[in-house]
């Protein structure tokens, strides 16, 4: 009997791990899809590499110096390519400090409070100290309930990663990561270079195409590599075009594609070019001071990730609202809290320096205000 209790209890004890192994396996497997799309640009890029060197240069071309400045220029593409799209793959994105996340107290008020004004009292209190800006949609502190950490301004929950990515614009499938502030310059590098080598072989292929499409040169293997390497080029070089532009602007405005589609909420109100500074300081957000690194794909993007400046007036959370709960204020007024200028949001956001909220409060002394009305916690994803 006792043999027999024993067989029983490990078999419920199997039977009990026996979903949690399958939900490894099951997350395992997925993780393996997610590189399909990467083996697959990777595989099209090595044959563009046989068809274009082999084939058309060395097999095809007759002219000597038609084959040096090709092979050289080609290369040069290909290894800019390469470089920002292995840069865009393998740089991890970026997760808020640990100044966001909540103190093992902070959290266990925050499960004991009912959902509510008390849960956002315990979430203002966490955030008092931090350069948090922006809202939920129901006039909330932007909080994830599964990374437990108040979010930084432009930051998002990934569903995919199942983490918080700083300055989020999306995931790609293309290079199985996050886009966002970590390596959001290498993907605009990736594209320009992918566009440009595209660009590259539809016009250094395209007399040869039109040679071999009029019979103009014998059937050889060539002619198959040569062909649908043009076509190929092409029509790459048309989806790369509008989403290269697209990135463009949103780089011009200062906006992610996230924010795109929903615009920021201050605390004042919704303004989708909230973080716009104008173009020249918008491109140096993402590129950098140093013009040196623009084209280069190394890291040289301005700021922490964490803190963004914006041409906003914001307000002090103990300030008194407005019926329709918008400020009061105008943007031709002085800041409440001190200007943070482009180049000073390299530093890190915790300094010696008073903080903005503490800042906010001694440049407002003197104000009458009003309690904020009840505000509901909304988790966003």
């Amino acid at each position: 009997r006792r043999a027999a209790g024993c067989g029983a209890g490990r078999w419920r004890a199997a039977r009990s791990r026996a979903p949690g192994a399958w939900g490894g396996v099951r997350r395992r497997c997925q993780r393996l899809l997610y590189w399909v799309p990467v083996l697959f640009i990777s595989s099209i890029l090595c044959w563009s590499y046989y068809a274009y060197v082999t084939q058309l240069c060395l097999l095809t071309m007759t002219n000597i110096g038609e084959k040096v400045v090709c092979l050289v220029a080609y290369h040069i593409f290909f290894m800019l390519f390469v470089w920002s799209y292995w840069k865009t793959i393998f740089t991890l994105p970026m997760n808020p400090s640990k100044e966001f996340h909540l103190s093992y107290s902070d959290k266990e008020s925050l499960e004991r409070e009912p959902r509510g004004e008390s849960q956002q009292e315990v979430l203002r209190r966490a955030a008092k100290d931090l350069p948090i800006y922006t809202r939920t949609m129901s006039g909330a502190i932007r909080y994830c309930d599964r990374c437990h950490l108040v979010k930084p301004d432009r930051c998002h929950h990934c569903s995919v990663c199942d983490k918080c990515i700083l300055k989020m614009d999306h995931h790609c499938p293309w290079v199985n990561n996050c886009v966002g502030f970590s390596n959001y310059k290498f993907f605009l590098l990736f594209l320009a270079y992918s566009l440009l080598y595209c660009l590259f072989i539809a016009a250094t292929d395209l007399q040869y195409f039109i040679k071999f499409w009029t019979n103009g040169l014998p059937d050889t293997q060539a002619k198959f590599h040569i062909m649908f390497l043009f076509f190929a080029a092409a029509m790459f070089s048309v989806s790369l075009s509008s989403l290269f532009g697209y990135h463009c602007w949103l780089v011009s405005k200062n906006k992610s594609t996230l924010e795109v589609f929903r615009a920021p909420i201050f605390r004042h109100r919704t303004d989708k070019n909230g973080f716009s500074l104008g173009f020249s300081k918008n491109l140096r957000q993402v590129f950098g001071d140093e013009k040196k690194y623009w084209l280069v794909p190394v890291f040289s993007s301005l700021g922490d990730g964490c803190s963004f400046p914006t041409c906003l007036v914001n307000q002090d959370p103990e300030q008194a609202s407005t019926p329709g709960g918008l400020n009061s204020t105008s943007k031709s007024e002085n800041h409440l809290f001190p200007a943070k200028p482009l180049r000073d949001s390299q530093s890190h956001l915790l300094t010696d320096a008073p903080s903005w909220p503490e800042a906010a409060a001694k440049a407002d002394k003197g104000k009458v205000g009003m309690s904020n009305p009840a505000l509901t916690m909304e988790n966003e994803t």
